[in-house]
């Protein structure tokens, strides 16, 4: 949702001119989010107003003049000033941050980067004022429209996440099964907050490639591996801004954790082969469907990272554990499904109410989405077939023979419980990885070890 007029009336950002540089990129940020951009000359920048977003110093070439600036002009409290200069180096970008600045961009190489910057300062300062004025704002309103359901398993946790959506810096994380909705939490915890005017980015860390996990991550200069014919700014580059969702962070490796932490430290991350920082602002929120702290006990995860991304834990109940709520959600993937295959919208029947509230949904919402989806499309057309819902197994396992052979050598074994528990699970990875208490990764070497 844009700003509304009035809300564009009530912010605006300042440039403060310390030389003629970047003028077109003036006009161009202020179209481009519909906001007042006021320039002035670098002298005349002063009684800076609380309805100013944010200062932007214009220091192209003049970046020496900047430090001076900065040390002769208050800002007041909240309000970041950036100062955007030519120089790509690393030691001014130091200084003038050192000296109060919020943060440095080099343009036109940070142009993304400053625009997600001023997107996420002028998102807050109007949370700001409709806050003082004792309102509730229209993203926090509306931010878990999305997540349905009043069982009091998941009433207490959106209440927990409304008050965390609104502070900017809020680490989160977020633990739940596979398929209880992790994802959809994070993306409405950020819709809803300051940052929602700067990229959502999500990343499934167990689907990363393990030797381009850094590299997709915190980016890499040209020449620092043989396929890197060109820079590539990482995810956290993409998010800066806005908010970075860390999936399945229980299977990220311990090298990469360490670096992980001092982000959430230093706020600064280092491309691969670069030999400068680079400062972002990104608010981290990781989920995870395994058990943290057994990894930390055998090592597997660091236990001040897990300190780290802990300090506000949002723990998403199973479907199973929300009672009726199995049945708004139903009828809610029943709308966007029919609409999505173009086909009449049936009611939920009595029969089939009672066949979902008897079921225990071991996958949870997907697993509901993909009986909703199956029932839909087989049954004819403006009704929908109770037994496609839950239908029952074609070829169940016999019940006198042990599915696992045995006396075998171990690794047939495990190769054989590996293959049972994934069967059981209808051709879920993720979720017979978390019934084995292993990585998706270790299970997948099971199922294709040779027995």
């Amino acid at each position: 949702m844009g700003p509304t007029g009035d809300e564009v009336g009530e912010t605006n950002v300042l440039v403060a001119r310390l030389s003629e540089s970047f003028s077109d990129v003036w006009r161009q940020l202020g179209a481009g989010l519909s906001t007042e951009v006021r320039m002035v000359p670098s002298t005349e920048a002063r009684g800076i107003s609380q309805a100013t977003a944010a200062v932007l110093l214009a220091a192209g070439g003049a970046e020496r003049e900047a430090l001076e600036w900065l040390e002769r002009h208050a800002v007041p409290a909240g309000t970041p000033v950036f100062v955007v200069g030519s120089d790509t180096g690393r030691r001014i970008a130091a200084r003038v941050v050192s000296r109060g600045a919020s943060d440095y961009f080099a343009l036109p190489e940070d142009i993304e980067i400053l625009r997600n910057a001023v997107a996420s300062a002028l998102a807050r300062r109007r949370e700001l004022i409709s806050r003082a004025a004792g309102e509730s704002t229209p993203s926090e309103v509306q931010a878990f429209r999305s997540i349905v359901g009043e069982s009091p398993a998941i009433q207490a946790v959106l209440q927990r996440a409304g008050r965390l959506l609104r502070h900017a810096h809020g680490t989160a994380l977020i633990v739940g099964e596979t398929g209880t909705g992790k994802e959809l939490l994070a993306r409405a915890i950020h819709e809803g907050g300051p940052r929602r005017a700067a990229p959502f980015v999500p990343v499934n860390c167990s689907a990363l490639p393990r030797h381009l996990i850094e590299s997709e991550l915190f980016g890499h200069e040209r020449g620092a591996f043989t396929d890197a014919h060109a820079a590539k700014p990482g995810l956290f580059e993409v998010a800066d801004g806005g908010t970075l969702f860390l999936d399945e962070i229980g299977t990220l490796p311990v090298d990469l954790q360490a670096k992980l932490l001092r982000v959430l430290e230093d706020r600064e991350i280092r491309r691969v082969g670069a030999n400068k920082s680079r400062r972002v602002d990104v608010r981290i929120i990781a989920a995870t469907n395994q058990d943290l702290d057994e990894a930390t006990r055998t090592g597997a995860f660091r236990q001040d990272l897990y300190f780290r991304l802990g300090v506000i834990t949002l723990l998403l109940p199973p479907l199973r554990e929300r009672g009726a709520d199995v049945l708004p959600i139903a009828r809610q993937l029943l709308a966007s499904l029919a609409r999505e295959h173009g086909v009449a919208q049936p009611e939920l029947a009595p029969d089939a109410e009672r066949a979902l509230l008897s079921h225990s949904w071991p996958g949870n919402v997907r697993e509901l989405k993909n009986a909703i989806e199956r029932a839909l499309l087989l049954s004819p057309p403006g009704h929908l077939d109770t037994a496609e819902l839950l239908p029952a197994r074609t070829s169940p396992l016999p019940q006198t023979t042990s599915a696992l052979p045995f006396p075998a050598r171990l690794d047939a074994i495990t190769h054989a419980a590996a293959r049972a528990t994934l069967k059981l699970c209808g051709g879920n990875v993720s979720e017979a990885a978390r019934r084995l208490k292993i990585s998706r990764r270790r299970l997948r070497r099971l199922l294709h070890a040779v027995a």
